[in-house]
């Protein structure tokens, strides 16, 4: 179980997902090839991140798909 692989990938999304991104195929697999190239480049696998994650793919779909910004201040 990696903790240190699913913390990067939750911290990755909320800082590098914006909010206009569409949900299209091929916005979420450049995200997701993205999120795998800053991981390497920290040293962390993408075997490490997919362990407690499963699809990378699939959290990062859903993280757009289930977006709440929240109340303006």
């Amino acid at each position: 179980m990696s903790t240190r692989g699913t913390d990067f990938l939750y911290k990755w999304i909320g800082a590098n997902v914006p909010d206009t991104v569409g949900a299209d195929v091929i916005s979420v697999a450049e995200l997701t090839q993205k999120v795998f190239a800053d991981a390497k480049s920290v040293g962390i696998s993408s075997t490490e991140i997919e362990e407690d994650t499963g699809s990378v793919y699939e959290v990062i779909l859903d993280a757009i798909v289930h977006h709440d910004p929240g109340i303006a201040d």
